[in-house]
């Protein structure tokens, strides 16, 4: 679900490949969209732990048989089905500066990881461990969309010349995102707006003073 609260049902993977092609065939298009729609359901009722194939199954009217068939697991059901309503929870961000747009990024994904759709995104994060095919429905359905889109903000930084010349886009991602990850799994400390705010200006002004004292 959008941050406006419309889901955004013809979201595709941002993959680039034919792995994820979505069924052409009217009947296979209609099983498809049923098995999506009902893990969404049970993801928001439960999260992942409420969205097991069985229950799918009975909650779409679409056998496991047939759910196999679109899907490599349960796990890759559940990445589709919530990578489709967030691709657009963290809308874009121009403020007018790298710095400034960078930051807001931040603080907005910090909010999104804090919410029960955060819940959710770690639960999925965590089973994709041990899941390489639902990793892999996960990386193209909700993550590689994000990424391109802090990608663009970075880009345009480098065009306005006020990024550092040699740092890449993922890395700048990994560095700004990456705790935010970090505190959400292990849960050492909260998810504030003041610790969003403080991750990113350490990140964007670095962690050392200039000039080391003797």
């Amino acid at each position: 679900m959008t941050a406006g609260g419309t889901r955004t049902g013809g979201q595709e993977p941002d993959n680039g490949t034919a792995l994820f092609a979505r069924p052409v065939k009217p009947r296979s298009i209609k099983v498809h969209e049923a098995a999506v729609n009902a893990t969404r359901d049970l993801l928001a009722e439960g999260g992942l732990p409420a969205a097991t194939i069985d229950a799918i199954a009975a909650r779409s009217g679409v056998s496991k048989a047939t759910l196999y068939k679109h899907w490599p697991s349960r796990t890759a059901v559940a990445a589709e089905a919530f990578g489709r309503d967030m691709a657009d929870a963290v809308p874009a961000s121009d403020t007018g500066t790298t710095a400034g747009d960078l930051a807001e990024q931040v603080l907005l994904v910090s909010r999104f990881y804090a919410s029960p759709e955060g819940t959710v995104f770690s639960q999925l994060l965590a089973a994709t461990v041990t899941d390489e095919g639902g990793a892999a429905y996960f990386r193209a359905w909700f993550l590689a969309g994000r990424r391109k889109a802090i990608a663009a903000i970075w880009q345009r930084g480098t065009e306005r010349g006020d990024v550092r010349p040699g740092v890449d886009a993922d890395t700048a991602i990994d560095l700004l995102f990456g705790p935010l990850i970090y505190r959400l799994l292990t849960g050492h400390l909260p998810l504030t707006d003041e610790a969003a705010t403080a991750v990113a200006d350490a990140a964007l002004h670095g962690l050392l003073t200039t000039t080391p004292k003797d």
